[in-house]
């Protein structure tokens, strides 16, 4: 039977997503005459034709659309009602056997040919021996990956033997039995119709050229990031002008150069406003020197993107609260900090759902329930700069509170492994911040936890690093992580010079 499926996540701690892949008709919920134990590796994807009709139905139910189907198969694949993930119509390529009991295979061929005699949808594949025949395979299904169900932006060729596979062993990054051939970006022109400025949680200001419509590997491309004004003056990018666009690694749209053969009459430099689009407030360079960031404490762009980072997924999981909700209660004037979240009642949001109470209520229960998140979520919901999500849970078994945080020296927190000099002064200088100070109080006052759920009380690993490999015996990758950062070291996803162990499993 079925038992688990988890997402690969950092390469060592996934996320579970069982429920979800039970909705995907192409994995065989039960097998015969199975091994006792059996993981395999697979590509869930969203086909091209799905992905169309499900950006078709956000875009006049008036909702955000995906930018692409890799971005609209993770979503879909991590969505907390399963219903939803089975309308969505995902599907998967299975292409490795990663743990198999009382079975042996000499080649990767019969372990894919295996896969499919137990109705494993496997990845298509063709033995070849010759260099000759590879060459011609790669360019033949660059020719035919337009017509592919899926977007790929190369091909994988792997040596068979299994045996000789260990004898070439790895690289810290790679296996030496395998090579990807990418398949150079497919680039076509297209004209610069305006640029606009968003302006992000933190106050940077990103400027976004908007293009002419144009259809770019597989989806059509109406966009294309800017980054800042040091990028839009080095190629010298103009509204009015056309550029020749591809999207990098097949997924984020990006513009190569202007051809200025073809640059009309009258276009002029662009700037990037000297105030905030949103709010007026005056920019300012940021400590680097590539970014213009807003001042203004009031900003609204900031505020809605900061509460919705606060409610996300790996912050403080409010499920419900997204950004549609979170704009449409700062326009009723009920969220003005994250710290008012707690504070919503049930008149106050009845409204914002046709199904009325029901689906407001159930927003309230996910409210409540974050109040008890590990303070390691607290702290990356906070939006201090610097600060991820791995950042949060080292600060997190470090000082075991966030008063003990926000107490910390200056020089405690560069001491803080993996945390920088940088990271120190930006965490340091937020906590002294009057409007910080404001938000900290209410959230204490509204019972919000601060105490870290899995403090280090022995540090004998710290400082070390470690690496898992392969199937643990007594333990989980998740498990053993957990056990590793409760006695203070760092589990990596690769082996590097900061490795300190490699545990090998089978």
């Amino acid at each position: 039977l079925f038992v688990r499926g988890a997402t690969r996540g950092d390469g060592t701690v996934g996320e579970d997503v069982t429920e979800n892949l039970r909705t995907i008709r192409s994995i065989p919920m039960s097998l015969e005459n199975a091994p006792a134990r059996l993981i395999v590796r697979g590509e869930v994807y969203m086909p091209k034709k799905t992905f169309h009709a499900l950006n078709a139905a956000l875009e006049e139910n008036g909702e955000k659309t995906f930018a692409n189907p890799r971005n609209a198969a993770a979503g879909s694949l991590r969505q907390k009602d399963p219903k939803v993930t089975a309308k969505r119509k995902l599907d998967i390529l299975v292409f490795n056997i990663q743990l198999v009991e009382g079975m042996s295979f000499t080649s990767h061929c019969e372990t894919l040919e295996y896969l499919k005699g137990l109705r494993f949808k496997v990845i298509p594949y063709k033995k070849l021996s010759e260099i000759a025949e590879i060459d011609r395979e790669v360019l033949r299904i660059n020719e035919e990956r337009e017509k592919l169900p899926c977007d790929i932006d190369g091909a994988v060729i792997k040596l068979d033997n299994l045996s000789d596979r260990q004898t070439l062993g790895s690289t810290a990054k790679f296996p030496r039995w395998a090579a990807a051939y990418k398949y150079p970006p497919e680039i076509k022109p297209t004209v610069v119709q305006d640029i606009v400025v968003q302006v992000g949680r933190t106050g940077v200001l990103t400027p976004k050229a908007v293009v002419a419509p144009v259809r770019l590997a597989g989806t059509t491309v109406t966009s294309a990031t800017l980054h800042n004004q040091d990028f839009i003056s080095s190629r010298d990018i103009r509204v009015g002008d056309t550029v020749l666009i591809r999207k990098a690694g097949e997924i984020i749209p990006e513009i190569l150069k202007v051809d200025l053969s073809k640059r009309p009459e009258g276009t002029v430099p662009y700037r990037l406003p000297d105030r905030c689009p949103a709010c007026g407030a005056p920019v300012e360079q940021d400590e680097n020197g590539a970014f213009l960031r807003c001042t203004g404490a009031e900003c609204p762009a900031q505020l809605s993107r900061n509460i919705a980072h606060f409610a996300s997924r790996d912050a403080m999981d409010i499920d419900g609260l997204g950004s549609a909700i979170v704009d449409a209660l700062i326009e009723k004037g009920l969220l003005r900090s994250p710290a008012d979240i707690y504070y919503l009642t049930l008149e106050d949001i009845g409204s914002l759902w046709k199904s009325g109470s029901t689906a407001a209520q159930k927003l309230l229960n996910a409210i409540a329930a974050s109040k008890a998140q590990d303070v390691s979520r607290l702290i990356y919901a906070l939006g201090i700069r610097q600060v991820g999500a791995k950042t949060g849970k080292v600060l997190a078994s470090r000082f075991g509170s966030l008063d003990a945080l926000m107490n910390a020296s200056l020089e405690e927190l560069t001491a803080v492994p993996d945390v920088g000099e940088i990271t120190a002064r930006s965490i340091y200088e937020w906590f002294r911040q009057p409007q910080s100070e404001h938000l900290i109080s209410r959230l204490r006052a509204a019972g919000v936890n601060f105490e870290s759920l899995r403090v280090v009380t022995d540090n004998r690993f710290e400082g070390k690093t470690f690496v898992l490999t392969g199937a643990l015996s007594k333990f989980t990758r998740e498990e053993a992580t957990e056990k590793i950062e409760l006695l203070g070291g760092k589990v990596s996803g690769s082996v590097s010079k900061k490795t300190s162990f490699v545990v090998v499993g089978e």
